[in-house]
């Protein structure tokens, strides 16, 4: 069957679906006879022993059947089998989108650039592994034949969200299982207190120092590799000695005397979709060992595989992306919010921000058509049991019904806990989760209107029994592969980010002072 590429409102599935609206009350279903049979048949195991519970969203078997028919019409595994196989998906950029080939390879071989480039990303993985490996063991060492024990990153973007939200989830578990080698930093930011902060609370005699940039053009990142270089120096240090790079072949950074080392990607994995190549795989292999990263990659690979399955019923990537478009396009509802009951996903709701909102905030179809209807929703969120004590007043009493993520694990990561009133702080975390699971769905009337709480708002369960690398992975996965699949029904590029550009080429306009109008009245004000 060849595969077309139609607009979400022209498929009779997505008509049939709009007819649904309102159909399922779960303030009903989660407060009736038959709630705890529901809560046990509405779940979808992921990879990873990671399990999607939707129990609590606003569907039922006939709304279901009708997301089937919208996934079978709209041709979702078969686009999502395209891209693995390596076909032009990125119609920006006239580019493959080959993020999944880092940790698996679910299709054929796909040759570009005269490789196989499930071959190459394996090359990559292992060099990496091999300097990690050097680093850790004394082989490669300062200037005084030291061994380095700190690695920073220096990125934005892709560069920086998905690593440092990575890093920040297995710290604590990797100093439990006796797996942490050397503590991780990041720089991002071009405002020179970030850089400056950082460097001062860093040892830079025994740092390594990786600058990703995939272009090598990038100007923040070069802004702050200058800053850090001038630190370097100015400590006595020889910069070339302390600085590894993650850019392209073809980028200037490639090749040159000025880095330890240059590891490799290429324009086939968009920044946001890079975690799992050598953006996250340096970093990580440095702060934690190759094997961690190694696992993680398997827990990725796992949940890719699930996201090939054509009954969206054991798909949970599809599944959550196919009741995401029937909250957003059907119900009318205008964000998500992700609500991670675990403080080590503390970064994680801003990663998946990048990644949900670069990829889908679009208003063009995949050929450059104006679509009327909406596309990605805001992404926002925080741990809890923080955001309960501030956000969670609007979720749960504002205007707006917002579709909410849990996620919560069964155990801490780091082993230590204390039994206070009879309950350990773990069992209270998750204790926390199924009261606002409840709460959220079914509400409390209450003769005071301040205190009354109208319910209905869906929310969705993804739980597993700890944090660890492979699970992570999965986690990883499955939010890429839901955003891409969302991408696919609303007929759009999810692969470039043409939005991100138009400020930074004004920016180039400010600094060459070459503005005009508006503009330089603005440069004027901010004394530029």
């Amino acid at each position: 069957m060849s595969i077309t590429w139609e607009n979400l409102d022209k498929l009779s599935s997505f008509k049939k679906l709009q007819s649904l609206k309102g159909a399922v009350s779960v303030k009903n279903e989660l407060s009736s006879a038959n709630a705890s049979d529901r809560v046990k048949k509405y779940s979808v195991p992921m990879g990873a022993g990671l399990v999607y519970n939707y129990a609590a969203k606003q569907v039922d078997d006939k709304v279901l059947a009708v997301l089937k028919e919208l996934a079978a019409e709209a041709q979702l595994t078969q686009k999502f089998a395209a891209t693995y196989n390596g076909e032009v998906i990125n119609t920006g950029e006239k580019r493959m989108v080959l993020h999944h080939l880092c940790r698996g390879q679910l299709g054929n071989n796909v040759m570009a650039d005269g490789a196989n480039k499930r071959d190459f990303y394996i090359n990559e993985q292992k060099r990496i592994a091999d300097f990690a490996e050097k680093v850790h063991s004394g082989k490669i060492v300062n200037a005084n034949g030291e061994k380095f024990t700190t690695v920073v990153q220096i990125g934005i973007g892709g560069s920086d969200l998905g690593p440092r939200a990575m890093y920040l989830a297995l710290e604590n578990w990797a100093k439990a299982t006796g797996t942490f080698k050397m503590e991780a930093k990041f720089i991002s930011n071009v405002d020179p207190d970030d850089a400056t902060a950082v460097l001062k609370s860093t040892d830079l005699a025994h740092s390594i120092f990786i600058l990703v940039s995939k272009s090598g053009t990038t100007l923040e990142t070069l802004t702050n590799e200058s800053f850090v270089k001038d630190a370097l120096k100015k400590a006595g240090l020889n910069p070339s000695k302390h600085m590894i790079a993650v850019t392209s072949e073809t980028s200037p950074l490639a090749h040159n005397p000025d880095y330890l080392e240059a590891f490799y990607m290429d324009d086939y994995i968009g920044g946001r979709y890079s975690s799992t190549s050598g953006v996250g795989g340096a970093v990580l292999s440095l702060a934690f060992g190759a094997k961690v990263f190694d696992d993680f990659l398997k827990g990725a690979a796992e949940e890719d595989k699930l996201a090939t399955n054509e009954d969206i019923l054991k798909n949970p990537a599809l599944l959550d992306a196919l009741i995401g478009i029937y909250e957003r396009n059907v119900q009318n509802y205008p964000a998500t919010a992700v609500l991670p009951y675990s403080q080590a996903l503390s970064r994680f709701p801003a990663h998946l921000q990048q990644l949900d909102m670069e990829s889908n905030g679009k208003s063009v179809n995949r050929f450059g058509d104006a679509i009327d209807y909406v596309t990605g929703p805001v992404i926002f969120g925080e741990p809890g049991t923080n955001g309960q004590h501030s956000f969670y007043q609007l979720l749960h009493q504002g205007t707006d019904i917002i579709p909410l993520q849990f996620i919560a694990f069964k155990e801490n990561q780091a082993g230590n806990d204390v039994t206070i009133e009879d309950s350990t702080s773990q069992t209270k975390l998750g204790a926390n989760v199924t009261a606002q699971i409840m709460a959220f769905a079914c509400g409390k009337a209450d003769s005071d209107p301040n205190k009354s709480f109208a319910g209905e708002r869906p929310s969705s369960l993804i739980y597993g029994k700890q944090l660890t690398p492979s699970t992570l992975g999965a986690l990883l996965a499955h939010f890429e592969n839901k955003v891409m699949f969302q991408g696919f029904v609303w007929n759009i590029n999810s692969f470039d980010q043409e939005g991100v550009q138009l400020g930074k080429k004004l920016a180039k306009t400010v600094l060459s002072g070459k503005a005009e109008g508006a503009l330089k009245a603005y440069t004027e004000l901010l004394d530029l």
